[in-house]
């Protein structure tokens, strides 16, 4: 019947108007995107092309995009370039969410004043997975450099107050950074609406090749290169550009801008489906944040008594991919921060999975795999004891994490995941963690 894919919010399989689009530059066609020649300018020309479809899918103009490989690499460029900018002196606030990308360059400038020139704040989420903006702005300082705000959280889907942060910064001259990597491609992104001074996004989110992303900066906003040695992307990015990747970039980009309304509803409705189904497929599951604004193809679900590695492997082996988190961390033994920072207890978050659908999957495979969750939850159930109680761990920065090996879990891995005690609920009802936020 074939392999379901359920992990979207870690990568998307390719378009074919992508690969359309790109064949012709991984053949044919070639150039240095520099040279003055007409393989060169040809390839230059295919690059803008691509560069004036990614402006228009999120209200912006083309000499505002800058190509980069990576939304890590553009987050990066962004925050020490305002580090470099501010003497390496000064303070930041991000939310205790961020990608890693951010957080670990945040914890990277902390660590690296001798006396303590750098300071962060992180601001942590409710239990409903939103980060509120008067708290990012209560923390604001006279010497605050800039500020980072997720659109749409990677592991939960919540939609971040971005616009509001955004509105009051700009009040103070303060900058925003907002990584919208997995939200573009999926909902509406218009950076007159949000009103940020960056923004990221990356292709391969949104059914577009991987080694391409976009960093726009606001007109009038200086910004300096993480790279050097070259004068590539008006001397904001030296390397190179990666020509049949930005053509790839470029076509998804031109799709989505047209097709957004639609994939939205469509996206929405799957997730729906799985959500309206599993309380009975699962009586107890526990549905994280189901009443937050949520990115419409994103549900994080917890399986109490179950260790969430140990259920995506049985999964993975009966033929559906889901994740017990953010990709970027896989391999990882500890449990995963945001929902540490949300207020999950350690064994609820190491007994979760997350489902992200996609423009690929269609409504019967929605079907299938809540036959066979609900089949390898009551197995594991069976064969496995509960897990055993641990105590709280540290949220708040970027510190190690007390190893969590060796404590009798069946197969450590990523540690993304969901489980534990928790209110009670009625049954036949999953029970929903989007209540008041606890700060």
């Amino acid at each position: 019947m074939g392999f379901v894919y359920l992990d979207h919010n870690a990568t998307t399989p390719l378009d074919p108007r992508a690969r359309e689009a790109m064949l012709p530059w991984l053949g044919e066609l070639h150039g240095n995107p520099s040279s003055i020649h007409r393989f060169g300018q040809a390839a230059r020309n295919a690059m803008e092309e691509a560069r004036d479809r990614v402006a228009a899918l999120i209200g912006a103009r083309p000499p505002e995009v800058i190509f980069t490989a990576s939304g890590t690499e553009a987050n990066n460029m962004v925050m020490f370039d305002a580090a470099r900018r501010a003497g390496g002196r000064g303070h930041l606030v991000i939310s205790s969410i961020e990608h890693p990308s951010i957080r670990q360059a945040a914890t990277r400038l902390e660590e690296a004043r001798p006396e303590g020139n750098f300071e962060v704040t992180r601001v942590s989420p409710g239990t409903d997975g939103v980060v509120s903006a008067s708290e990012v702005v209560t923390a604001l300082r006279p010497d605050t450099r800039l500020v980072c705000l997720m659109l749409a959280n990677n592991e939960l889907g919540t939609l971040q107050p971005v616009a509001e942060v955004a509105a009051a910064c700009r009040e103070r001259g303060i900058p925003v950074l907002c990584d919208a990597v997995q939200a573009v491609g999926k909902i509406p992104v218009d950076i007159r609406e949000l009103g940020v001074d960056y923004l990221v996004l990356g292709g391969h989110k949104f059914h577009g090749p991987l080694g391409a992303a976009a960093l726009w900066v606001r007109k009038g906003t200086e910004i300096s290169g993480l790279l050097i040695g070259g004068s590539q992307e008006r001397r904001r990015r030296a390397s190179t550009e990666n020509v049949p990747a930005i053509v790839g970039l470029g076509a998804v980009a031109e799709a989505a801008a047209s097709e957004i309304g639609e994939r939205r509803a469509f996206l929405a409705s799957l997730r729906d489906r799985f959500e309206a189904e599993l309380p009975r497929r699962v009586p107890d599951a526990i549905l994280h944040c189901a009443s937050s604004p949520r990115l419409p193809n994103t549900s994080h679900v917890a399986f109490p008594g179950v260790e969430g590695e140990a259920l995506l492997i049985r999964l993975d082996l009966a033929g559906f991919a889901v994740s017990t988190g953010s990709a970027c961390s896989s391999g990882s033994v500890e449990p995963s921060r945001t929902l540490l920072a949300i207020g999950l207890s350690v064994e609820e978050a190491l007994s979760s999975l997350r489902v992200s659908f996609g423009m690929t999957n269609r409504p019967e495979e929605v079907d299938r795999f809540l036959d066979r969750l609900a089949h390898e939850v009551a197995e594991l159930r069976r064969l496995l004891p509960a897990l055993p109680p641990w105590p709280p761990l540290p949220v708040q920065g970027e510190g190690e994490i007390p190893e969590l090996a060796g404590r009798g879990r069946p197969s450590p891995g990523d540690g993304r995941g969901d489980g534990g005690e928790g209110p009670a609920t009625a049954a036949g009802a999953p029970r929903t963690l989007s209540p008041e936020k606890v700060r």
